[in-house]
C-alpha cells in the first residue's frame, strides 16, 4: 500500500514538474503570441489556448491510455501533415523569439548565408522524416 502510493506521489510529483516546464516554455518565451503573429491569427487567442490545451490532453490520452485508434492511411497522412506544420510553426516562433539563426550563421562564418541555411536545415528535416517514414514506419 505504501508503495502504491508512493508511486502515485512521484507520478504526481513528476507531472506537475513537467507541466509546470511547459506552462513556463510556453509563456515565459512567449511562444504562443508569437506564434499567432506568424500565422496572422492574432485575433484568435482563445482558439489557441483551447488547442494547445486539447491538444495537450489529447496527448496524454494518446501516450497513456490503453485504447489504440486505427484510421486510414489518409487519414493518418493528414493528421501527420497537421503535426508537422505544428512543430514546424512552433520551431519557427522559438527560433524568432530566440534569434537561433541569426546568432548560429555569425559563430558559423555564413553571416550573408542565412536563406542557404534555412534552406538546408528544411530539406534536411524533410529528408530525414521521409526517410525514417519509407524505412522504418511503413
Amino acid at each position: 500500500m505504501i508503495t502504491i502510493l508512493l508511486e502515485i506521489l512521484i507520478g504526481l510529483a513528476a507531472g506537475i514538474a513537467v507541466g509546470t516546464g511547459f506552462v513556463a516554455f510556453l509563456t515565459v518565451l512567449g511562444i504562443i503570441p508569437r506564434l499567432m503573429q506568424l500565422s496572422g491569427a492574432t485575433n484568435k487567442v482563445r482558439s489557441y489556448e483551447s488547442a494547445v490545451i486539447i491538444g495537450t490532453f489529447a496527448g496524454i490520452y494518446l501516450s497513456f491510455g490503453d485504447q489504440a485508434i486505427f484510421l486510414p492511411d489518409v487519414v493518418i497522412g493528414i493528421w501527420g501533415l497537421l503535426h508537422g506544420i505544428f512543430i514546424g510553426m512552433l520551431a519557427a516562433a522559438l527560433t524568432e523569439v530566440l534569434n537561433v539563426f541569426p546568432l548560429l550563421t555569425k559563430r558559423i562564418g555564413m553571416e550573408g548565408q542565412l536563406l542557404l541555411l534555412m534552406m538546408a536545415l528544411v530539406l534536411g528535416k524533410i529528408t530525414g522524416s521521409l526517410f525514417h517514414w519509407l524505412l522504418f514506419v511503413k
